[in-house]
């Protein structure tokens, strides 16, 4: 029988880290203090310092990181929020959830990235801020995507949800917008064992807005200011992410390593494009996602090898049923063609060098075989 290669292990991290973990989750137990307590004060210390932020607020999910985040920024009902086309939904949904209206624009091919160049046929007077993703732990081109911003007076909110440990102009992603949201979902660089997030910012008056948001809208019991949510990381999830996070770099070492291994395999292959690198940036490679116009063989193809592979994302936001009656959306060329072309394939901390191999061998043989 033809040995599995699973997408991701998930449960390898629990494995690894099994005393560790074990260890964490007791002494949370055994406290009987179980939502906004140490454990969650103390992570939100190490990841604001990991991430190079002055601040971290620790939330319920990555969802509703970029819900308070944006509210936190300002993002009130019936304002615009820029977003790209291509993106995973909660991207969108977030806008949405804060009452505003998500208004697409186009990747840069290769990187997947929003493209800086494409911002300005977008803006409208009722434009309020910008929502970069750092797609597949790839940081879009921030610079010129917070200096257009910077000269519109626009807030910009950046999606890190895959983006853990990654860096743009050597420092880390965490504060170089007005907000930064994450998720710690289990299949993240650092994630949790259920839903999780956070918020990072250099700005204090963010920060202070983002945790009376996520606590019912108040700073004490009974006491509310504003109307609030019920979205709190809980002291279990941040005791795990405080293990997690001390071997994150070198998880991020290993999956760097093996994407070296793929490109070194899959270059030059006939119709596989490889992923784009964009300038200045230092990738986390949540994922590692190529191109073929026979996305779906190649996945079949693999598949019958025992090789598990994913597709980010098969439908834009755009197209979806939940966005179908909010009106005519214009073409997005680049991005559906993405959704017809990407495939992801294995990655991960504890993907071996000879599963990489296997893959690299099996992507090899069709394509010079289909070529």
């Amino acid at each position: 029988m033809t040995e599995q290669i699973p997408f991701l292990s998930v449960g390898s991290t629990y494995t690894e880290l099994q005393p560790e973990l074990d260890a964490a989750i007791q002494r949370v137990l055994q406290s009987g203090w179980y939502l906004l307590g140490g454990e969650l004060k103390a992570f939100e210390d190490e990841y604001a310092q990991f991430t190079e932020s002055q601040h971290c607020v620790g939330v319920a999910n990555g969802l509703e990181a970029l819900v308070l985040a944006l509210k936190a920024v300002g993002v009130e009902p019936g304002q615009e929020v820029l977003v790209p086309a291509n993106t995973y939904i909660a991207t969108w949904l977030a806008v949405s959830y804060v009452g505003a209206t998500p208004v697409p624009v186009e990747p840069v091919p290769g990187t997947w990235n929003l493209d800086p160049g494409r911002l300005e046929e977008a803006l409208t007077p009722k434009t309020v801020a910008v929502l970069p993703v750092h797609l597949f732990g790839q940081p879009a081109d921030l610079d010129p995507i917070l200096g257009w911003a910077k000269a519109h007076g626009l807030k910009v909110v950046e999606d890190a949800a895959q983006a853990h440990g990654a860096r743009y102009r050597n420092r880390r992603i965490g504060a170089h917008a007005d907000a930064v949201a994450w998720s710690f979902y289990p299949g993240k660089n650092l994630g949790c064992f259920g839903d999780g997030g956070a918020v990072t910012t250099d700005d204090a008056g963010v920060a202070d807005r983002i945790r009376v948001l996520r606590n019912y809208g108040s700073r004490q019991k009974y006491y509310n200011e504003v109307k609030g949510h019920n979205s709190r990381l809980d002291e279990i999830q941040a005791a795990v992410l405080r293990v997690k996070l001390r071997h994150l770099d070198a998880w991020n070492a290993r999956r760097k390593a093996l994407a070296a291994r793929y490109f070194s395999g899959l270059q030059g292959l006939p119709g596989l494009g490889l992923p784009g690198l964009q300038a200045g940036a230092e990738h986390a490679w949540h994922l590692f996602v190529v191109d073929h116009p026979r996305r779906d063989e190649l996945q079949t193809c693999l598949a019958a090898e025992g090789i598990q592979t994913l597709v980010h994302y098969p439908i834009p936001p755009h197209l979806s049923e939940a966005y179908a009656s909010d009106g005519s959306w214009k073409a997005f060329p680049i991005t559906e063609a993405a959704a017809e072309s990407h495939l992801s394939l294995p990655i991960g901390p504890h993907l071996t060098e000879s599963e990489v191999d296997r893959v690299v061998s099996v992507i090899r043989d069709w394509c010079h075989g289909t070529g």
